[in-house]
């Protein structure tokens, strides 16, 4: 049986010689440092934690963990051991201050990064409304929806708890902004089913001097008043009211900026028949938008020939200028009859000025 009295001398090994011990083995611990511990002690706000220092580090309730946390027993438990992120050095106490919440923040921010190269579209209930938009919350951080992103007919006070498909407009760490668009992540499932060239019916949801909102399907095109009609009009609201059922062709499918450009120019018969005959333009609708479609193609085609004869052209033997300059005499009878440059770029006029 072990004697429990043996004193130092007996044993050979005194305090002292502990307190050099430990010092000599003990780990340096700095803020920033991830380090692994163990839970030994469950306090009321917060925990006490072996991570190998001579004190033990603590950790308070509200460094758990991103999201609201009402008890310690929500995230550890006793003698669980895990991950932990040193937050401060050590206090007049030798004791160390460490966060959960900072872990997992740095992998939030991670993942959010990915998802946005990824082009990936998510989902996240509203949990609050602002003047200026929507709160969701991504990964556990918080995401903003500016409310010009956001494409629902319903206030926004009504949004809160509603699941969102969602789209990433800006990530930044840095600045500790998350900006997300409902509208986008909408736009480009719509587009999915979207052609250009395509007549849709739509409803005028609003009316602006450069044009109307026309609602295709719950999304949001915009008919700009450049698209209206070949003739001039002074504003949308001369053609259109709100509500109004329109016939429009879609011009253009902007996925990266959400936009959907629509027209009924396009699809006058004769120019300026959407303001003299509106169902005549709408009886066409299909007709106009098929030679539409076909002038389309037929530009498409052009342009990938001139593609290819470009690169048969520079795939050929041509020889270098200075050769052909060297085989060709010049004659000095030509020479005085060409202007100098000068004198022809004065009679061309600069094409900035058009």
């Amino acid at each position: 049986m072990v004697n429990q009295n043996l004193t130092a001398t007996e044993i050979g090994f005194t305090h002292e010689d502990f307190a050099a011990l430990l010092d000599k083995y003990d780990y340096h611990f700095s803020p920033g440092d991830v380090v692994p511990g163990t839970v030994f002690s469950i306090e009321p706000r917060g925990a006490l934690i072996d991570i190998g220092a001579k004190t033990a580090a603590y950790i308070p309730i509200q460094e758990m963990s991103i999201n609201r946390v009402d008890s310690p027993e929500e995230v550890l438990q006793s003698n669980e051991t895990r991950e932990f992120f040193i937050l401060t050095d050590e206090n007049e106490d030798g004791q160390l201050t460490l966060s959960i919440r900072r872990i997992e923040y740095m992998r939030a921010w991670e993942r959010v990064r990915q998802l946005q190269a990824e082009d990936a579209t998510v989902r996240s209930g509203v949990f609050a409304t602002n003047r200026g938009g929507a709160l969701v919350r991504i990964e556990g951080l918080r995401g903003f929806i500016p409310g010009s992103h956001i494409s629902t007919r319903k206030p926004k006070e009504e949004l809160v708890g509603e699941d969102l498909p969602l789209k990433f407009l800006e990530v930044d760490e840095e600045r500790n902004r998350l900006v997300l668009s409902h509208r986008r992540a909408l736009v480009e499932r719509k587009m999915n089913r979207l052609e250009v060239g395509e007549v849709v019916i739509g409803t005028v949801r609003g009316i602006k001097p450069y044009g109307a909102f026309i609602d295709i399907g719950g999304v949001s095109g915009l008919l700009h008043i450049s698209e209206i009609s070949h003739e001039h009009i002074d504003t949308p609201h001369s053609v259109f009211n709100v509500n109004d059922e329109v016939k429009v062709m879609i011009i253009d499918l902007d996925a990266e900026r959400g936009r959907i450009s629509l027209s009924t120019k396009q699809l006058e018969p004769e120019p300026g028949d959407m303001i003299k005959n509106r169902d005549l333009v709408y009886d066409k609708a299909e007709e106009m938008a098929a030679k539409y479609r076909e002038q389309l193609l037929a530009k498409q085609q052009g342009a990938t020939a001139a593609a290819s004869l470009g690169e048969v052209l520079a795939d050929e033997d041509i020889p270098p200028a200075t050769e052909l300059d060297e085989d060709i005499p010049v004659v000095a009878a030509f020479e005085t009859a060409i202007p100098a440059a000068t004198e022809i770029e004065e009679e061309i006029p600069a094409a900035i000025e058009e």
